[in-house]
């Protein structure tokens, strides 16, 4: 088996690498993905990593053309780049307006739809650029120092704001200057790392300029001298900061803390700064948690942001506020709803919000009645949407699933009825077999109903006996949804013979609040429970072999995974564990975001009401390790640091248990370049296969 996936997989490289697509040059192929042939019906990591990536879908302003981009990755050259597309609001041809090296990102268009904003790195930095609709006649718009990083234009067009990067503190260099090649930092507070980046002095500012067509002018920074950041590090966009349709507010979500006091809490808040005035109102001030994402209404006398309410748990509830202008008053539109609310977005009457939510492990389309605060389901079905924007009749929603990747659709406010418009990988899937996705409700340790998602290999025959997999998944609240991932690709998985058994257990959002948040100071109860009830359920399947199952999973799953390995009675045959939380201890002063572990481990491992928390501690219990264990880690993880990684190898390799360490120097808590995730789906199925496979 493994020698048959290395032909597939170097005979599609060379496919790929000699066919005329090379991505990110001038090219007249509309979609490099339709010229792609494959020599096999199977899915490879080759082939996983040619799918065209759909993003950022925008509808232009008279409602009758979609703008989106779709990134692809070149293997040969390691990187990808990104194209923008349009397409019919009623469907057809979708037609590819860029082919340049350098990609275009944060496509907007102009609120007279006469032209597309976008940035680009064409000039040496990243810049506000404009092209025709068409994606001729392309003009650098700024000439910001440094560049800038995201942009939106007022709806009456004069004026545009932006976020860009601005240097307040001090490093090495500016304390000592005449010690120009001291390579050091001195640090006296926390969160001088994030994620994946040390602190280089910056925090990303809000300005907002004059715009004329043809250059930017009277720059202002209205968080000037601020040490805080908008948007929120280390994800936020554009869709933290708008306009209100008058143009005369800025609504905008920021962090107002520093150091300690800013990794310990979750206390966002969102923010109105007044142009003629100069005045910035806080709105959200009487609440703990997460603010984010200021949305006004149409007719200005509304703003709906998502809000939790604990500070410190980034896992809550993510409710549905609305501002009133006029009365001064918030009200949540969801306390009567048990799920979480994501993207609201007005319909131009005022009277509807739409947004997207997670409801037993698929994301569907809301609606929201503002006067009467009902909330209907639009769709339904096996899939997760990612977004939907409603137009005066119809919505347009970007969505996928674990057998088909993002792709745009039109839906039927009334009925759900979905159309599909953009097929840019349909070319790809048409030549791919892909496995049956089972979904299974199976009783737990406490008597309660799990859904478990089974994915069978596409050639499945009844008649064999196959290795299965048990999937671990991270966040820990994070649903095993209907995701279609280019790491944990559970379709990939299965078309390398496995069944793959994916568990939504406890602590996951989608089930109710009380189901999320069981799972909080409880790390290696009860969860784990549900994974080997999911799998003992499974592995009783005539079709599988339960002499050979194998569990594996990244971050809260990494954990699980090295969990298991002292914990499972001899269940399973192999292990392969990313980005996994091994010593609760040294993660507890390890990590960056403080709020987490304080919440969820209950606080320092130093304080004894603690103790039950890092008891379940995995490297507690591994004098009970004896199954091989693959571990992988990236240096650029801040997250979870890859010493954790490390030393869980170094505990293997010193117990005698047959293991693997892979380490890339420059990933983070994700494998994100090409060539680096070809690799690791190579030695992830090697080890599978060396473990859980007999010999052919």
């Amino acid at each position: 088996m493994r020698k048959i996936y290395t032909i597939i997989g170097i005979s599609f490289l060379f496919l790929i690498v000699s066919c005329n697509t090379e991505y990110g040059t001038k090219t007249e192929i509309n979609n490099p993905v339709d010229q792609l042939k494959l020599t096999s019906d199977i899915l490879t990591p080759e082939v996983l990593w040619s799918f065209g990536r759909v993003s950022e879908v925008q509808v232009s302003p008279d409602e009758k053309t979609i703008l989106f981009g779709a990134s692809f990755y070149n293997i040969e050259k390691n990187k990808g780049n990104r194209e923008l597309f349009t397409i019919s609001v009623d469907g057809g041809k979708s037609t590819n307006i860029t082919n340049t090296e350098g990609g275009e990102f944060g496509h907007i268009w102009r609120p007279d739809g006469k032209k597309i904003g976008f940035l680009s790195t064409e000039s040496g930095s990243l810049q506000m650029w404009e092209m025709d609709t068409d994606g001729k006649n392309r003009i650098q718009i700024s000439d910001v120092e440094g560049g800038l990083n995201g942009f939106k234009y007022s709806p009456d067009q004069t004026k545009i704001i932006f976020i860009k990067d601005v240097k307040i503190d001090k490093g090495v260099i500016d304390i000592y200057p005449d010690l120009p090649k001291a390579n050091a930092r001195i640090e006296t507070d926390l969160m001088y790392r994030h994620w994946d980046r040390w602190h280089d002095y910056t925090y990303s500012h809000v300005f907002y300029a004059n715009y004329d067509g043809k250059a930017l002018t009277n720059i202002i920074d209205i968080m000037e001298g601020e040490h805080f950041d908008c948007p929120l590090k280390p994800f936020g966009g554009m869709e933290q900061i708008n306009w209100s349709p008058d143009g005369k507010l800025i609504a905008f979500t920021t962090k107002r803390l520093v150091g300690k006091a800013y990794s310990l809490s979750t206390n966002s808040d969102i923010f109105v700064y007044d142009l003629e005035t100069h005045e910035i109102k806080n709105l959200s001030e009487s609440n703990l948690g997460y603010d984010i994402g200021p949305v006004f209404s149409p007719d200005g006398k509304k703003i709906a942001w998502e809000s939790m309410k604990r500070d410190g748990y980034e896992a809550d509830k993510n409710r549905l506020f609305i501002y009133d202008f006029n009365t001064k008053e918030i009200q949540d539109y969801t306390v009567s709803f048990d799920q979480n609310v994501h993207s609201p977005a007005w319909t131009s009457d005022n009277n509807f919000i739409y947004f997207y939510s997670d409801y037993k492990a698929r994301y569907q389309i809301y609606r929201l009645n503002i006067s009467t605060k009902e909330i209907t389901q639009i769709t339904t079905g096996d899939h997760n949407y990612q977004s939907v924007t409603p137009l005066q009749n119809v919505l347009i929603g970007a969505k996928q699933s674990i057998s088909m990747p993002t792709e745009i659709f039109s839906i039927n406010p009334e009925t759900g009825e979905e159309t599909q418009l953009t097929f840019i990988n349909k070319n790809l899937l048409d030549q791919l077999s892909f496995g049956k996705v089972e979904e299974r409700w199976i009783e737990t340790t406490d008597n309660k109903q799990m859904l478990v998602w089974v994915i069978y290999p596409p050639k499945f025959d009844p008649n064999k006996k196959y290795p299965a997999l048990l999937y671990c998944q991270g966040g820990p609240q994070s649903s095993v949804s209907q995701f279609f991932s280019y790491r944990w690709n559970f379709q990939l998985m299965a078309a390398n013979d496995y069944i793959i058994v994916a568990p939504n257990r406890r602590g996951v959002p989608s089930f109710g609040s009380e189901w999320n948040e069981q799972i909080s100071k409880d790390y290696g109860g009860q969860n784990m429970r549900d994974y080997l009830s999911a799998i003992d359920a499974v592995a009783k399947e005539p079709f599988v072999d339960n002499k050979n199952l194998g569990a594996v999973g990244a971050s809260y799953g990494g954990f699980s995974v090295f969990w298991l390995a002292g914990n499972h009675n001899k269940r399973f045959d192999a292990f392969i564990a990313h980005d996994g939380m091994f010593n609760l201890e040294a993660q507890y002063l390890e990590t960056e975001e403080m709020f987490f572990v304080d919440w969820d481990l209950g606080g320092p491992y130093w304080d004894k009401a603690n103790k039950e928390s890092y008891d379940n501690s995995p490297h507690r219990f591994v004098d009970k390790w004896d199954t091989p264990i693959m571990v992988v880690h990236g240096e650029q993880d801040f997250r979870i640091a890859f010493t954790q990684g490390m030393s869980a190898f170094n505990a293997a390799q010193l117990r005698g248990i047959p293991s693997k360490y892979l380490h890339f120097h420059n990933e983070n808590h994700w494998v994100l370049q090409p060539q680096n995730g070809i690799l690791w789906q190579r030695e992830f199925f090697s080890w599978l296969d060396q473990w859980l496979k007999d010999e052919e």
